[in-house]
Parts: C-alpha cells; sequence; structure tokens
C-alpha cells in the first residue's frame, strides 16, 4: 500500500481547539515546543504576551497561539533569525493596519480596531461620493 506524501514544510499546522484560553503546556504541545521557549519567545516578540491568571498561569489566547505557530513557522521552516522574525511580523502588522484603499487616489484606510474617528470619517467621505454617483 503507497504511502502518504509528507506535507511540505510549513503546510501542516495542527488544529487548535475551539475554546478561550490555553494553559502554557497546551500551547508547547500544539506547537511542538518547549514551555521555556514560549517564555522566552515572550520576551523577543512584545506582540506575543498572554494574560496571567490570578494565580499566575499564562493564558493564551487563539489569536497567541496562532502567532506561536507563525514564529514557529518563520524561525525552524523559513530559518529566520528571531530579529528577522520580528522584523517580518512588524511590517506584517503595519500592513493591516493601513492598506491601501484606492491605489490611483493613493488614499489609505486607517485600522477600524484603533481610533474610530479617522476610520469613519474615510466611510462617511466614500459613502458620500456613492450618494453623489447615484444621484
Amino acid at each position: 500500500m503507497p504511502s502518504m506524501p509528507e506535507p511540505a514544510i510549513g503546510e501542516h499546522r495542527p488544529e487548535i481547539p475551539d475554546k478561550l484560553y490555553f494553559r502554557i503546556g497546551e500551547v508547547s504541545r500544539l506547537a511542538g515546543i518547549k514551555p521555556y521557549v514560549l517564555r522566552f519567545w515572550e520576551t523577543e516578540f512584545s506582540s506575543l504576551g498572554p494574560k496571567k491568571s490570578g494565580k499566575g498561569h499564562r493564558l493564551y489566547r487563539r489569536k497567541d497561539v496562532e502567532l506561536v505557530l507563525e514564529i514557529k513557522r518563520l524561525l525552524y521552516d523559513k530559518r529566520y533569525t528571531i530579529e528577522g522574525a520580528r522584523k517580518f511580523l512588524d511590517s506584517r502588522s503595519r500592513e493591516v493596519v493601513t492598506k491601501p484603499v484606492n491605489a490611483k487616489a493613493g488614499r489609505s484606510q486607517p485600522a477600524l480596531f484603533g481610533d474610530p474617528g479617522p476610520a469613519l470619517e474615510v466611510i462617511r467621505k466614500e459613502l458620500s461620493e456613492i450618494l453623489q454617483l447615484l444621484s
């Protein structure tokens, strides 16, 4: 019986259970790394910051677990240095914060999860332009 082909590097991602919080041991098992590596990554990647329970246990959210898996992919599969992975993640987060809306006009869309004032102003202006086109 032929064996199943191995997934390409970086293709296999463990399925993250559907729950609100994960303890460090769970994240460690999901990512296939030791807990001390996670604690070290917390010092190197500012965006990785689990909450602490009343007893001081680290509680990772789903987005934290996804970030851990992305960091592992960058460091282990793509062979980035920690500094390179940090820069890659920082540049990617800046791209998410400001994406071009209309490349010809050179306008940018502010992040909807940051200050809502500028984002609402952009939406209001674009809706006004649409209304004028429809009139």
